[in-house]
């Protein structure tokens, strides 16, 4: 019981029509026995889109002698989960055509896919997942591109994690540029395809966010719902009970749900409340609008199982040793009746009082004072370049930059990727691509480097693997390693 149950239920009472409704709705796939308000509806669970190119799926495939492999896939890789569009590219066709490759899978399949746009300026207010467009314009040309490639079919889009829950952390003079870059996505995303379903962040149970920003945000007029505990471990119980309280201070609107991402919560959160990677977790239950919950839409995978929140790995990171963990813990049964959760929001949580971090816009490596990616190199600093997996359409890369003589207290790096590569995912190192250029600068928390230190970064590229790229650091041209 989710969507199509909440909406007719609550619509049933108010004297609307079942038919209008249905039609209203272009509502699929559903059998529908109503004969009145209180008589329950039989409803079948939506089919979720499984993405075969997840980092799982191709650890999977690489490597099927290894004995996590068979679990691996048959409780991650073989199960639906949302696919995320976290790298800015100021290509609106490659946007559009990245979107397009999954909707048009999910269609092919007869599946709804998930789709999560996670590219708000100053995201993660420049933590671990720092990134995004560098502004508010960037950022609504990037929504537009994104919304072109949904279709025509049902989809689901949770819009930007984390955004409002740091509407104020970030940086307060941008809140409400944020709040109304927001409503401008979701009404972009519901004029590209009426039948998305755009639900807004609503952070977790500990983390909460404002009833007035989510207004200001668009819910009540392009929303569909709230989505909570995206990469985190709150309770299922929890987190519909703090999703219902913060229905009812937004009026109970009808056409409003609850999405929960239950990706990693059938342990709960770790007992010291640790966010970031904490192991004796588990996974939750298994995606399905079939909640037994009129107000609960879904339950979904939105943080892919076994890939780094970025202390065990570079945030978003494929990490199989912690995906076979979650799948084999102890507790793991998929329930969402777990015990309450702690009270006290974790020290790093951006909800606890306290100096947060507040970048700007990062301050890009200008082309015109800078070598060309793939100069000669100078000598004056080392690039090594690892490929440490590959597969028929993409490849992941580590990279250790070796400083020079000077200290470093931030640090641009560039690099070049072949005619028709594209990134898809980057970490320690806040990036964007234009054409074949790479630029990038530090993140807040790995700026300083001693003279003959190291800057290790890595990136996640599609296209096929080709000589490993030349890189440039402050200016320099990096020599690669012996």
């Amino acid at each position: 019981m989710g969507t199509h149950s909440r909406r007719m239920r609550k619509r049933a009472v108010a004297g609307l029509g079942v038919v209008g409704l249905l039609g209203g709705l272009g509502l699929v796939a559903q059998t529908t026995v109503f004969a009145g308000a209180a008589e329950e509806r039989a409803e079948q669970s939506t089919s979720f889109y499984v993405d075969p190119d997840t980092q799982a799926a191709r650890w999977v495939a690489g490597n099927a002698g290894d004995p996590k492999a068979a679990t691996v896939k048959a409780k991650i890789a073989d199960t639906p989960a949302a696919v995320w569009f976290a790298i800015y590219d100021a290509d609106p066709s490659a946007v559009t055509a990245a979107v397009e490759k999954v909707t048009q899978s999910a269609a092919a399949k007869d599946q709804t896919a998930v789709l999560v746009p996670y590219m708000i300026p100053q995201r993660d207010c420049g933590s671990h997942s720092a990134g995004g467009a560098p502004d508010f314009a960037s950022y609504a040309t990037w929504m537009k591109a994104f919304a072109a490639g949904l279709g025509d079919r049902e989809v689901y889009v949770l819009m930007e994690p984390d955004s409002l829950a740091q509407a104020a952390s970030c940086n307060s003079t941008d809140k409400d540029k944020r709040l109304g870059a927001l409503a401008d996505a979701g009404a972009t995303v519901k004029e590209a395809n009426p039948r998305a379903r755009v639900y807004y962040d609503a952070g977790h149970s500990q983390w909460p966010v404002e009833a007035a920003d989510l207004k200001d945000a668009g819910i009540l007029t392009h929303g569909d719902g709230l989505v909570s505990n995206v990469s985190n471990y709150r309770h299922t119980k929890d987190e519909v009970a703090y999703g219902k309280a913060l229905l009812k201070e937004l009026g109970n609107p009808a056409d409003l749900g609850l999405v929960v991402d239950t990706s990693r919560n059938g342990n709960g959160p770790a007992p010291d409340a640790q966010w970031c990677d904490p192991g004796g977790r588990a996974l939750g239950a298994a995606p399905t609008t079939d909640t037994g919950d009129p107000d609960v839409d879904a339950f979904l995978w939105v943080k892919l199982p076994g890939e780094a929140d970025g202390c065990i790995s570079g945030a978003g990171q494929f990490v199989p040793e912690r995906a076979y963990e979650l799948a084999t813990a102890a507790g793991n049964t998929g329930a969402h009746d777990g015990e309450a959760d702690e009270k006290t929001p974790p020290a790093d949580d951006p909800s606890t009082p306290g100096p947060s971090p507040q970048p700007g816009t990062p301050d890009l490596p200008d082309p015109d004072d800078e070598p060309k990616p793939g100069a000669e190199p100078s000598g004056s600093c080392t690039a090594d370049v690892s490929v440490t997996d590959s597969w028929n359409d993409g490849y992941r890369a580590d990279v250790t930059l070796t400083n020079g003589s000077e200290a470093l207290s931030s640090w641009k790096v560039a690099w070049a990727l072949p005619s028709g590569q594209r990134l898809v995912n980057a970490w320690n190192v806040l990036i964007q691509q234009d054409g074949s250029t790479v630029e990038g600068t530090n993140a807040p928390y790995n700026g300083e480097v001693k003279p003959g230190g190291t800057v290790s970064l890595g990136f996640v590229a599609e296209g096929k693997q080709a000589e490993a790229p030349r890189f440039t650091l402050n200016g320099v041209a990096c020599a690669p390693s012996s």
